[in-house]
C-alpha cells in the first residue's frame, strides 16, 4: 500500500525570516515628517478645548490695575491639571492612531516623529488657549472703572519655554507631558507586538497532505464509482446445506456440504453397519 505523499510548502513573503517588503510609495522620513506636522496642527483644537474647560481667574479693578480677589486662587491649579489630562489624552490617543495608521512605516523615524509632533501640539495648544479671549479681556480692563469684577482667561503656571543658555530652546512642566504620554504608549505597543521588525509579516501557510494513490482493481479495471463492483459468491442451498466451520464441513470433517444427509452432532446417529457376509454353507 503506497503511503500518502504531502504537497510541497507554498512560498511566502517571509518564509525566510525576513519581514514583509515594505509597500512603494512615500518614503518613512517624509512620512515620519508628515505625522509630526499632522500632529502639530491637532494642537488648536487642543487649545480651545483647554480654554473651554479651564475656568477663568476672578480678578477685581483697581487705580493700579488689576488684582486677584484671592491671594491664592484654586483656578490657577485647575487650568493647570486640564492641561495635564488633555496633553496626557492627547499623546496617548496620537500614539496609538500612528501605531494603527502607519504599520508598515513603524520604527524609531516615526517614533521621532511622533514625539516632535506632539511637542508642537503642545506648544501651539498653550499660546492658542491662552490668545482665546485675551484681547477680549485687555479691552475690558482699559475701559472698565475701579473695583469693576473681571475674568482673565486660563493661563498655563506649570510649564512654560525659556531659553537656555540664551539661545538653547527648552520646554517644561506640562509642555511634555503630550510627548511623555505618546512615546512611553508607542514603546508599549513595540514591546507587545509579536513580529520581531515591527511590520505585519503574512502568516505561514500550512502544507495539506494529498490523498493517497487508489489500488488498481484485481481485475485491472480503474477505480472509483464507475466501475463495477466484483459479484461476491454466494452460499449454496439446498435441504442438506450446513454452515460451514473455518472452510470445513459442521463436523470438521469434510467440506462444507455434508456428503451424507443427516450428519452433524445435531442429527440422530447413523445406523450401524451391517455384519459379515455370511460365509459358504457346508453341504449338509
Amino acid at each position: 500500500m503506497p503511503y500518502p505523499t504531502f504537497a510541497p510548502p507554498l512560498a511566502v513573503a517571509a518564509a525566510n525570516g525576513h519581514p514583509e517588503p515594505r509597500p512603494k510609495g512615500w518614503s518613512t522620513p517624509l512620512v515620519s515628517l508628515g505625522a509630526a506636522l499632522t500632529l502639530a496642527v491637532l494642537g488648536a483644537p487642543l487649545g480651545w478645548l483647554w480654554s473651554a474647560l479651564a475656568p477663568a481667574v476672578p480678578l477685581i479693578k483697581t487705580e493700579d490695575g488689576a488684582r486677584l480677589t484671592d491671594p491664592q486662587p484654586e483656578e490657577f491649579v485647575a487650568a493647570d491639571g486640564w492641561f495635564t489630562l488633555l496633553g496626557l489624552g492627547f499623546g496617548v490617543l496620537a500614539a496609538i492612531v500612528v501605531w494603527a495608521l502607519l504599520r508598515r512605516h513603524r520604527g524609531p523615524l516615526v517614533l521621532l516623529g511622533l514625539a516632535v509632533g506632539t511637542v508642537g501640539a503642545a506648544l501651539v495648544a498653550w499660546w492658542l488657549g491662552g490668545l482665546i479671549g485675551q484681547n477680549d479681556f485687555d479691552k475690558l480692563l482699559a475701559s472698565a472703572p475701579v473695583g469693576t469684577e473681571l475674568s482673565r482667561p486660563a493661563e498655563l503656571r506649570a510649564g512654560g519655554f525659556e531659553w537656555l543658555w540664551g539661545f538653547v530652546p527648552t520646554l517644561r512642566g506640562d509642555l511634555l507631558l503630550p510627548a511623555f504620554g505618546a512615546v512611553v504608549t508607542y514603546t508599549l505597543l513595540a514591546g507587545w507586538s509579536r513580529y520581531p521588525s515591527l511590520v505585519p509579516e503574512p502568516e505561514p501557510e500550512v502544507p495539506l497532505p494529498l490523498a493517497a494513490a487508489p489500488e488498481p482493481a484485481p481485475d485491472g479495471g480503474l477505480p472509483g464509482p464507475w466501475h463495477a463492483p466484483t459479484e461476491l459468491a454466494r452460499p449454496p442451498v439446498g435441504p442438506d446445506w450446513r454452515p460451514p466451520i473455518n472452510g470445513m464441513g459442521i463436523d470438521g470433517g469434510g467440506p462444507a456440504k455434508d456428503p451424507l444427509p443427516g450428519a452433524g452432532p445435531w442429527s440422530s446417529p447413523p445406523p450401524s453397519p451391517p455384519g459379515p457376509p455370511p460365509g459358504p454353507t457346508s453341504p449338509g
